[in-house]
């Protein structure tokens, strides 16, 4: 469970609207087999992810490495798998889902395919998607809920959030010794990992100063995604209308002496400097900070807050980590 974590926490904010889930497959000695993410709403879920790369190590079948569709994995698998995983272990951060949407329900897979046991994380608050742990239950497999709960219901909670309201989070970039100003600070990796998160997001949220010293673009094009709207915090609305982030198509931008419109919005990211990370400080509780392995000349940053790191993992030559506000 703690790899079904680490490889789902990969992708929080990127799976929006859907849920970030891991899966893991394991033989009954618990020796890896396989695991899988969901990567993107609308496409294949973790398990069905798993359970494709798994089929592909226990078969080398190399048919279904080009199969991409989720319903098309299903069908090539129940069709071919031949008892394939009745002594195999699949854990899940997430309860598998037991409703058709845009993919089939993994909860029928997975009972098909009559896995030895099933380890679950923690129950889906999605009443809509909900109901996989009893259905695998009814039909006789040995399921397990409540591995590592805490941990999986702490992924889960941007999802939890931005299915009743808004999800904001903090993006900052600091050098190594703490300094977040003065240009680019990261590698190209992780703007590229920004620009992804904002592809997803609705509504990105930076400091009227900001805005006019770096005279920037804000949209999503290393990644060729789509640019949120912006939200401008500023008491003046005087901002030379050549800057980049004016002039791009389909986008909406607020220039506000308050945080109010971030209401209108269910994912919101939040940029900027030292004054924006004091005017929010009240009200954002999670945080993604990106750190380069170099020094910079200049001030450090002091954080007013206590933060608590929920996952770390490095991008090219930097790390970046999630967080939440303690206490």
């Amino acid at each position: 469970m703690k790899l079904a974590l680490e490889k789902a926490w990969a992708y929080q904010g990127l799976t929006y609207p859907n849920p970030p889930v891991g899966a893991v497959i394991t033989n009954n000695q618990n020796n890896l087999i396989a695991y899988g993410v969901h990567k993107q709403a609308g496409f294949a879920h973790a398990e069905v992810n798993a359970i494709k790369q798994a089929y592909y190590e226990l078969t080398n079948d190399d048919k279904i490495l080009n199969i991409t569709d989720a319903n098309k994995i299903h069908s090539y698998i129940q069709a071919k798998h031949n008892g394939l995983f009745k002594d195999k272990y699949i854990y899940v951060t997430l309860e598998p889902c037991n409703h058709f949407g845009k993919t089939p329900p993994c909860s029928e897979l997975i009972k098909e395919l009559g896995f030895k046991k099933v380890f679950i994380g923690t129950l889906d608050p999605n009443k809509k998607a909900s109901g996989g742990f009893e259905n695998l239950q009814k039909h006789g497999l040995h399921v397990e809920v409540g591995i590592l709960e805490y941990e999986c219901k702490e992924l889960l909670e941007a999802f939890r959030i931005w299915q009743k309201k808004p999800f904001v989070f903090f993006k900052l970039a600091q050098s190594s010794n703490g300094v977040i100003s003065g240009g680019t600070i990261t590698c190209n990796e992780s703007r590229k990992h920004v620009h992804a998160l904002r592809d997803k997001t609705d509504l990105l949220v930076i400091g009227g100063n900001t805005v006019r010293i770096d005279r920037p673009t804000l949209d999503a094009r290393k990644v060729d995604g789509k640019a949120p709207d912006i939200l401008i915090y500023s008491k003046s609305k005087d901002f030379d209308r050549n800057i980049p982030l004016f002039n791009v198509p389909n986008r909406k931008v607020f220039i506000e002496a308050n945080f109010e419109k971030i209401e209108d919005y269910k994912f919101v990211m939040v940029e900027g400097g030292k004054g924006m990370l004091k005017a929010c400080k009240d009200f954002i509780q999670h945080y993604l900070i990106y750190k380069s392995p170099y020094n910079k000349i200049g001030i450090p940053v002091e954080f007013e807050i206590d933060l608590k790191e929920c996952f770390s993992s490095t991008i090219d030559e930097d790390t970046y980590t999630w967080y939440v506000k303690s206490g």
